[in-house]
């Protein structure tokens, strides 16, 4: 569960923002709006996804998650089985199925940015211990803690990880994790931003002191506009979801944006409505007024 804990008031309707254009895309972050803490998605929320997809609305899972994690929703996709994984690193093509993706579009972190962020941040942050998160592997430091519950394919120190002749130096680095046993959360992102700079891009989306580093410029926004592009949809068009701060640029740039009812401070800030908890549906109830609205 969500340490952040609500921060918004549960109500069984969502509080609607100004009137947009009808929508054509729903972009929906997984973890904690989506998805219910135990990770499934209610059966309300799949006919709300399937009524949507129906009604002609496109649906972009936007996620935090690398590809092989996609499976909590791998059965959900339609039409075009996109999602944007790695907080705009890649986007992949679901439709293969678990272990079976492809990748439609990679947003690389250079090596060069990655190595200048893990020494920037070592000098700023003592203590921080960090994970490599390529396109098919997974890397990290002998210190950085289990916490996604799978086996890395290398432990060495970043610097090695990132070499030129590492493990897996043929494939693209997505992102690199940094974290923190003592710092809090949102304090270390501040820290981390601050000494990082315009090197890379530095997010968070878990409860603990971990940080998520990709190339600069890339995020969940940037990545959901260029797939809008190719789409000819303009951003009041899209209808967006988040909770946490990997969410806050794609609910600014969204024409139309709820932070969940368990959102951090920051997402309820830059959204423009806010609904119910991912616990309660939030997204479906959203969804189902859209589609009631259409009639």
């Amino acid at each position: 569960m969500r340490e952040n804990g609500p921060v918004t008031s549960a109500t069984r309707q969502p509080e609607t923002p100004a009137a947009a254009l009808p929508p054509r895309l729903i972009a929906t972050d997984l973890d904690g709006t989506l998805l219910r803490d135990d990770k499934s998605v209610s059966e309300r929320t799949v006919a709300a996804l399937a009524a949507a997809e129906e009604a002609g609305i496109e649906v972009f899972f936007v996620t935090g998650r690398p590809a092989r994690w996609m499976d909590v929703v791998s059965d959900h996709v339609h039409g075009h089985g996109l999602a944007i994984c790695g907080n705009g690193a890649a986007v992949v093509d679901l439709h293969g199925g678990p272990g079976a993706h492809r990748f439609v579009k990679v947003r690389e972190l250079a090596r060069e940015n990655a190595l200048d962020a893990v020494r920037l941040l070592r000098e700023a942050a003592p203590g921080t211990v960090f994970a490599v998160e390529q396109t098919y592997g997974f890397y990290q430091e002998p210190a950085y803690p289990k916490l996604h519950m799978e086996i890395p394919d290398t432990l060495a120190p970043a610097e090695r990880l990132l070499a030129p002749d590492a493990p897996g130096a043929g494939e693209p680095v997505l992102k690199i994790l940094a974290f923190h046993h003592e710092l809090d959360p949102d304090a270390f992102l501040t820290v981390a931003r601050r000494a990082v700079g315009d090197r890379a891009t530095i997010t968070r989306s878990s409860p603990s002191a971990l940080l998520e580093i990709s190339g600069p410029g890339v995020s969940k926004a940037s990545t959901l506009e260029l797939c809008c592009a190719e789409r000819g949809i303009s951003p009041e068009e899209v209808v967006a979801f988040g909770d946490m701060p990997n969410d806050v640029e794609m609910l600014t740039w969204a024409g139309t944006s709820y932070a969940m009812g368990n959102a951090h401070p920051a997402v309820v800030a830059a959204a423009s409505g806010r609904t119910v908890a991912n616990n309660e549906d939030g997204v479906a109830v959203v969804i189902e007024k859209i589609l009631a609205e259409r009639l």
